[in-house]
């Protein structure tokens, strides 16, 4: 679905939402999606993470891009395609995912690292490549030596990214950006200070923004 990677490339902002609450999971989309954000990936350690995809597809429609994440099998992003995720993240590298999510037309979000396992992502299908984890490769400066040779690879890097970091990514050469707990702030989460969350989203989208118009 080429509009879904659109909106994921436009917004260049990917919430990832890891909690150990169906509620809070609930609560979390639902102040990421009043931040303005239009992208949220599920991850599948939530519990009851494929009931949360299917529960906030109904409830959002077309409103809210919603995906899954750390996907490690063919047979969990099957069941999670089934529940209504629109896109697919996987943690690392299986050619068997990105063969399966390929097949149902979605877009697909490999794991990778090292610059072969980005060209060998890429040239099993992957729409966008999760550089994971980023922060132990450089961050900023790392997406930024892999985009030099091998500039046609959308790149979305998770780990280390946060307010201060997220526009050096966008410079560098970032797709977009998977920001997790930099944006499920487990303070906000426990004090129950979901307009934090929602305030937070749009900061970042605010940063994202401005630092394209620079880049």
């Amino acid at each position: 679905m080429q509009d879904d990677l659109k909106r994921m490339l436009d917004t260049g902002l990917i919430p990832i939402i890891r909690t150990r609450s169906i509620t809070e999971a609930v609560l979390l989309a639902d102040a990421i999606k009043d931040g303005g954000g239009d992208v949220i990936e599920i991850t599948m350690t939530v519990p009851g993470a494929l009931g949360i995809i299917e529960d906030l597809v109904a409830k959002y429609d077309d409103d809210v891009v919603v995906g899954a994440g750390t996907i490690l099998d063919p047979e969990t992003a099957r069941l999670a395609i089934l529940a209504g995720a629109r896109f697919v993240v996987t943690p690392t590298l299986n050619l068997r995912v990105i063969e399966l999510v390929k097949r149902y037309g979605h877009p697909v979000c490999p794991g990778a690292l090292t610059p072969t396992e980005i060209v060998t992502a890429w040239e099993a299908g992957a729409d966008v490549v999760k550089v994971f984890p980023c922060d132990a490769m450089g961050g900023a400066a790392y997406i930024k030596a892999v985009k030099a040779p091998l500039p046609q690879i959308r790149l979305v890097p998770t780990g280390g990214v946060n307010l201060d970091t997220c526009a050096d990514f966008i410079k560098a050469g970032a797709a977009c950006l998977g920001v997790g707990s930099a944006l499920i702030d487990k303070t906000a989460v426990k004090e129950k200070n979901w307009g934090y969350i929602s305030e937070l989203t749009r900061k970042y989208q605010e940063i994202i923004t401005n630092a394209r118009q620079q880049a």
